[in-house]
C-alpha cells in the first residue's frame, strides 16, 4: 500500500466497514506502516466518535493525541441518520472544508490514512454532494467493504459500477466474514465478485477479512 489517504466504503449501513477499518489500520502496523484512521462524519453520537474508538480497541492501541484534538473525527452529530439529515436535525452545517482540512493534517504526519465513510458510496453529505463525488473531487482509492450475505452481489457490484462510471481507483475489496451466513451463497457471492473485480478493476485486491466476532 503506498502512502497516501484510502477512502473505505461499504455496500450498506452495518456491513463491517468499522471493523474492517480497524482490522486493516492493525495489519499495517504490524507491518511498521505508520497509519491513522479517520472517520468522515460521525453520526449518533456527541463529542466522541464511537467508531473511532473501536478502531483504536481493534488496533489495541490508545485514543491518540489526534483523536483528543479532533481532527480523526471533525464533524459529529447527534442523530443517527444520513448525513444531511443529521446536520438538518442538529441545525448546523456540515462543513466538508473542515473534513478535507483534518484528512490533510494527518496525511502529513502519518504514512497511511484509512478515511472511514458513513453508509455507502451514494450517502448524501449534503443536499447538493454525494460521498462519492466528495471522493471523487479528491481521486482519493477506495477500500470497498462487502459480505457474504444475501444481497451482496447486487449491492456490490452496482457500488462497483458506480466508481467504474466515474473513473475512480479501486485499491481493494474487503470480503467480511462475519457473521456467519449460508455459506453456500458466501462462497458463490466471493466468486461472482472475485470475477468482476478481475475483469474490470484487475489491479485491485480482494480481501478476505476473518470473522471479530471477539471484539463486538
Amino acid at each position: 500500500m503506498m502512502k497516501g489517504i484510502y477512502f473505505i466504503s461499504g455496500i450498506d449501513t452495518n456491513i463491517g466497514k468499522s471493523i474492517a477499518t480497524g482490522w486493516l489500520a492493525k495489519i499495517l502496523l504490524q507491518k511498521g506502516v505508520k497509519t491513522i484512521t479517520q472517520k468522515l462524519v460521525q453520526t449518533g453520537n456527541n463529542k466522541y466518535s464511537e467508531d473511532i474508538e473501536l478502531h483504536r480497541k481493534i488496533m489495541n492501541i490508545e485514543m491518540l493525541p489526534e483523536d483528543i484534538a479532533g481532527l480523526t473525527a471533525p464533524v459529529i452529530f447527534t442523530y443517527p441518520a444520513s448525513p444531511h439529515l443529521a446536520a438538518e436535525i442538529d441545525k448546523k452545517e456540515l462543513d466538508i472544508n473542515k473534513i478535507t482540512h483534518a484528512s490533510s493534517i494527518l496525511k502529513k504526519q502519518y504514512d497511511v490514512v484509512l478515511l472511514e465513510g458513513a453508509g455507502g458510496l451514494m450517502v448524501p453529505l449534503t443536499s447538493n454532494l454525494l460521498t462519492i463525488d466528495y471522493i471523487a473531487q479528491l481521486k482519493y482509492p477506495i477500500i470497498l467493504v462487502t459480505s457474504g450475505r444475501l444481497g451482496s452481489i447486487n449491492h456490490t457490484l452496482l457500488s462497483l459500477e458506480s466508481i467504474r462510471n466515474r473513473n475512480m481507483k479501486l485499491h481493494s475489496v474487503i470480503y467480511n466474514l462475519s457473521p456467519q451466513t449460508d455459506d453456500l451463497i458466501s462462497r458463490d457471492s466471493l466468486k461472482i465478485i472475485g470475477q468482476y473485480i478481475q475483469k474490470y478493476f484487475p489491479e485491485a485486491h480482494l480481501l478476505q477479512m476473518p470473522e471479530m466476532t471477539d471484539i463486538l
